[in-house]
């Protein structure tokens, strides 16, 4: 009875998760709120990016953990692109995590992911439990589909930074083949006159 119970609680409390995607105005933070109790397990996956399909630069922010009250930082990341924090809350209350763009760039963006594990006994690590196994194999599931969300973004950046260097290199190459066609023409029309004969009469 007792293992029924805890498997209850488990399936009802156990894991929590949610994917975000949030734009930070220039020079303004955005803060977001959750109620733990003590020994709950927080952890946040963020990556900063950009939404201008044009933009190939990779750009960073800063993250803050606060915890009950804002009373303590439990964690901070200063000019990240990307983060993975984990913090086992120390006590009951609101904790506040925030995404701060200190910079001109209006269009920068946040794709963030919230994880959270409910403290019950039968979460043993040591645990042989097909509870437990199930939740393990959860976590693994989520943490493939972040890492995946990440690997978007960068073949993102990365794709549009090779289009701008192709761009770059394309026009480089006209410039040079104008060159080239420039200095041949002024190459034959010099050396014409000077094998022109001119005669005084």
């Amino acid at each position: 009875m007792k293992f029924t119970v805890q498997l209850l609680l488990t399936s009802l409390l156990a894991i929590l998760a949610n994917a975000h995607n949030v734009l930070i105005p220039a020079h303004s933070r955005r803060c977001f709120y959750e109620d733990l109790n003590k020994g709950d397990e927080l952890a946040v996956t963020y990556q900063f990016g950009d939404r201008n399909p044009e933009s190939y630069s990779q750009l960073y922010g800063d993250f803050i953990l606060y915890g009950p009250n804002n009373r303590d930082v439990l964690a901070t990341e200063k000019s990240s692109s990307h983060g993975d924090i984990k913090v086992i809350a120390p006590a009951k209350g609101k904790y506040e995590y925030c995404f701060s763009n200190g910079e001109n760039i209006a269009t920068k963006d946040v794709t963030f992911n919230i994880h959270g594990v409910v403290y019950v006994d039968v979460d043993d690590e040591n645990s042989n439990t097909l509870d437990s196994s199930i939740r393990k194999l959860s976590k693994l599931i989520r943490e493939i589909k972040d890492e995946q969300g990440y690997i978007v973004i960068r073949e993102r950046t990365h794709r549009n930074t090779a289009e701008s260097t192709n761009d770059r290199v394309k026009w480089w190459s006209v410039f040079q083949v104008g060159v080239v066609v420039a200095n041949s023409i002024f190459q034959i029309y010099y050396l014409k006159r000077f094998f022109e004969v001119t005669s005084f009469v």
